[in-house]
């Protein structure tokens, strides 16, 4: 996936990568993803240990910070609690940015390559191996890809602000309280434009990649009006199907109630709701999002197949967006 064969940077269509989809839609993406449920498996293992260890560390930093308080002095306490809290974020800080993220990364370079070619040509080595391999030989470190991930989801941010067609999608006077929402899932749905742009930039396989990350930002603006289509629906789809895994972790949480005793049963459900909405955020982090997000990178992939790009893009988001600039500058600089 690092050979440039199929990256054209001085011609109209900038691209000439393969597709092995026809179409997105819930079926393909969903079918995607579960040729690579290793990946969703082990982040769920993450996100539920990480989340055991949360509830294990607000106890001891709240519960023992308030025996501190009371015991010898409130300062102890409360240096106590603020000493647990700030190391909680910096791990949790750490655990994204080194861990989960590259997770990600890895998980959007098999489901590329599903994309474009219908196989991932890992060979010999494993499913994570390879996706670390190809993150690392493409963006050096992982800083970088996050420093280039954060500029694209703000040169996004930037660019969806400007858009005055939202209102066209619900052409009926009198409902800007609607559009209002609609503007507000639009803003949701930029989570999946920066990591389909990701997506594109690997499957240009350009060798500059700030330069392939630029050309994607403007073939998602010229077609903003069809992919924001699908993301739009992506994120209503992810708030209805969220709650609908949480219903089904309430299952648990009923048993927990049938086997408590009748004095702990209102503790208990307190207790059986908050087990429920953990491992259903968990859930929809390692199941639910990927298939979500192989919707919006398929419709992205099929939409700019044999697309030429409409330069004008270049000189508008220069003049909305630092962030546009900041990459154009990257773009340019010699390796």
């Amino acid at each position: 996936m690092t050979d440039g064969a199929h990256s054209h940077p001085d011609a109209p269509v900038r691209h000439s990568y393969p597709l092995a989809i026809d179409r997105a839609g819930f079926g393909t993406a969903f079918a995607l993803v579960m040729r690579t449920l290793p990946y969703a498996i082990v982040r769920f293992g993450i996100l539920l240990a990480f989340t055991m260890v949360t509830i294990v560390w607000f106890i001891a930093a709240f519960g023992i910070g308030s025996f501190l308080a009371a015991k010898i002095h409130p300062f102890i306490g409360i240096g106590w609690m603020i000493a647990l809290l700030g190391t909680y974020g910096y791990l949790w800080w750490f655990v994204v940015r080194y861990g989960l993220y590259l997770i990600q990364a890895g998980h959007i370079v098999v489901l590329t390559e599903l994309i474009t070619k219908g196989q991932v040509e890992n060979g010999p080595a494993g499913m994570f191996e390879y996706g670390r391999r190809v993150v690392t030989d493409r963006f050096g470190q992982v800083n970088v890809l996050f420093a280039m991930h954060l500029l694209v989801r703000g040169v996004v941010h930037a660019f969806n602000r400007t858009l005055d067609w939202i209102s066209n999608l619900l052409p009926i006077p009198g409902l800007s309280s609607v559009v209002g929402i609609v503007n507000a899932i639009v803003r949701a749905a930029t989570t999946y434009i920066d990591e389909t742009i990701f997506s594109y930039n690997l499957a240009r396989g350009d060798d500059n990649p700030w330069r392939s990350s630029k050309d994607a930002i403007i073939y998602y603006c010229q077609n903003s009006m069809e992919i924001l289509k699908t993301a739009a629906w992506v994120v209503v789809l992810d708030k209805v199907l969220t709650v609908a895994l949480w219903a089904v972790m309430l299952v648990p949480a009923g048993l927990l109630l049938v086997v408590l005793p009748a004095a702990w049963k209102p503790g208990g459900m307190i207790l059986g709701f908050g087990i429920a909405a953990l491992f259903a955020s968990n859930a929809r982090q390692a199941f639910l999002k990927p298939i979500l997000l192989v919707m919006v990178m398929t419709k992205f992939h099929v939409v700019v197949r044999n697309q030429a790009i409409n330069t004008e893009w270049d000189e508008r988001l220069s003049s909305v967006s630092s962030k546009f600039r900041d990459i154009k500058g990257k773009a340019l600089a010699p390796p």
